[in-house]
């Protein structure tokens, strides 16, 4: 009886390796959009709390639904305004962007004493001077800004850190504009606007050690089988002795950076009560202030901090105008 050919596919994706553990729970940005624009900071961050479904009008023109009212999912983000307490500047080197200095604002939050050791004898304007001082070895302005977790349903006093670039304009533009906003809060309707399209970076959810089936999706062996029932067959041939990386092995499953491009903002809104579902968000409860409704999924479970960035490879057609929503869905999440 002659060789017969058996259909093999590939399990799982060898896109993102190894799987390893992120390095912090914090998303962080790689790359930051060209920006030509107003002068303007081009991210943001926000805690996510959860999901529910819109009722809104098609407007895209292509579309077969073009005009008729679609049910989408969305993703609530609650987003606290953002405290920019330092100014970093960079300047390009033969190795890369590396940092020339930075600029502090004169009053520092005391939330801030959980994260840093604030600076006794600190000159505010010594440091500003420095800064017009080395202008011309300027590459990239970013604001330092921190969260306030205390304004949201995340259980901690601790702030999170997150350093944001300042695009747009000449860099003498860019520094006017980080010396305006240095010290203050910058809320969410200040960068963004709705029916924008961003790019959303946050760390999945957690799955710890799993085995090959879960963690690669390969078929489980016959019930007979030696040895093992949820593993593969055979992990390779005996040369060259080792064990290829595109084996499917157990390991870390879960708790990954993750990138996922052109997430349409719904609605930016003040209120939370417009997107809190009876009895709140589960394992989040109400949103209470600034939020920003995104169209479809977000990576992480309820309370992740997810960072907002301008897209870096944005739709060629955008609708001018902000989506039309005639229905936000506040039904209980929890079958009350």
């Amino acid at each position: 009886m002659g060789h017969r050919k058996t259909h093999a596919p590939k399990r799982g994706s060898l896109a993102y390796l190894p799987r390893g553990r992120a390095s912090s729970p914090i998303g962080r940005v790689r790359r930051w959009p060209k920006y030509a624009k107003s002068t303007t900071m081009l991210g943001a961050a926000g805690y996510k709390a959860g999901m529910t479904h819109v009722l809104l009008v098609e407007d895209k023109p292509n579309s077969p639904y073009f005009g008729q009212e679609r049910v989408f999912a969305a993703t609530v983000i609650e987003t606290p305004p953002l405290v920019v307490f330092g100014i970093r500047a960079y300047s390009l080197t033969p190795y890369g962007l590396k940092t020339l200095t930075e600029v502090w604002a004169p009053e520092l939050s005391n939330d801030l004493r959980r994260n840093l050791t604030l600076p006794q004898d600190y000159s505010y304007e010594k440091n500003l001077n420095y800064l017009e001082e080395q202008k011309e070895k300027i590459s990239e302005i970013r604001a330092l800004v921190h969260t306030q977790p205390r304004m949201t349903g995340v259980p901690k006093k601790k702030p999170d850190i997150v350093e944001i670039k300042i695009g747009g304009g000449s860099i003498q533009e860019q520094i006017n504009y980080a010396k305006q906003i240095l010290g203050k809060q910058i809320r969410i309707n200040e960068i963004f606007k709705e029916g924008q399209y961003v790019d959303v970076i946050g760390i999945t959810k957690g799955k710890g050690f799993q085995g090959a089936i879960k963690r690669w999706g390969v078929r489980r062996l016959q019930h007979k089988s030696r040895k093992t029932k949820r593993g593969v067959g055979a992990i390779g041939p005996w040369r060259p002795a080792r064990v290829s990386y595109t084996v499917p092995r157990p390991g870390q499953m879960g708790y990954h950076q993750r990138t996922e491009y052109n997430k349409r903002i719904l609605k930016i809104g003040e209120k939370g009560e417009e997107v809190t579902p009876q009895g709140g968000f589960i394992r989040y409860g109400p949103v209470r202030g600034d939020y920003i409704l995104i169209q479809g999924t977000v990576p992480g479970p309820s309370k992740r901090l997810i960072t907002l960035r301008y897209p870096i490879r944005p739709p060629i057609n955008i609708p001018e105008k902000a989506p039309q929503i005639s229905y936000i869905s506040i039904e209980s999440k929890q079958g009350v």
